[in-house]
């Protein structure tokens, strides 16, 4: 019980790690547009993988940047032999993490919370989206919390679809009144829903139809032979007694 105890410790202190490593690249890379951490453990060290949107602003002149942000992680954190790699986000408007601190940084910037949710919502499904929900929570207008949501596309809310199938992304605006929750969701183009089913052309259901009719075709002639076969048998056992 106590090595089971350690194990399910251990895996929970891993986990409490790496989302402090993910919340320290997030306030050090926030101007150059994080967009997501990968971490892989491997038998040379753990490989950190970091996506941004300007991979420049991370990796600074001749890697001075990024060699500062791995002594750190080597220092802050207990991590074996980190290295630190920087990707490129391929379309940043189809990135949750990046849209979200944008629509967090218009806000703070004093767009009005309509006008930066409605243009999120319109630059992500331009970008091909199959579908987008941008819920905006805290003191929007008043005094008083609420909740405002920003929806375009097919959208999942609950149930595997929903954790598979959406990719989320969080920010946080500060503002005077208070701070507002910025939550993102995205469902990428190339997405395949469960009930999504592709029905087969009518050359191959064709073709499926003539194997099946070959098939009971062999069988009966196989069943012609075996009765003709019986039946010679028959014949000749009585051509037999005849001759008694």
């Amino acid at each position: 019980m106590a090595g089971q105890q350690s194990m399910v410790r251990k895996i929970i202190n891993r986990n409490i790690e790496r989302h402090l490593v993910k919340e320290y690249l997030m306030s050090e890379t926030k101007k150059s547009g994080f967009g997501g951490l990968n971490i892989q453990r491997t038998p040379q060290g753990t490989m950190v993988t970091l996506k941004a949107e300007r991979p420049g602003m991370v990796i600074g002149r001749r890697g001075k940047l990024i060699n500062e942000l791995t002594r750190q992680l080597d220092s802050r954190f207990n991590l074996e032999n980190p290295k630190l790699e920087v990707d490129d986000v391929e379309e940043p408007r189809l990135n949750a993490q990046i849209m979200a601190d944008k629509l967090a940084g218009a806000l703070e910037r004093g767009w009005y919370f309509r006008r930066a949710g409605h243009s999120t919502v319109m630059s992500i499904m331009e970008a091909g989206a199959k579908g987008v929900i941008v819920i905006l929570n805290g003191k929007i207008t008043g005094a008083r919390h609420r909740t405002q949501k920003f929806i375009a596309g097919h959208v999942k809310y609950c149930g595997e679809p929903a954790l598979t199938l959406m990719e989320r992304g969080y920010g946080v605006a500060i503002k005077k009144l208070g701070t507002i929750g910025c939550t993102v969701a995205i469902m990428m183009p190339n997405t395949r829903l469960p009930h999504e089913v592709t029905i087969l052309p009518k050359e191959s259901s064709e073709s499926t139809e003539d194997v099946v009719i070959i098939e009971e075709v062999e069988e009966s002639s196989q069943k012609d032979d075996e009765i003709t076969n019986e039946d010679v048998v028959k014949s000749e056992n009585k051509d037999g007694d005849d001759e008694k």
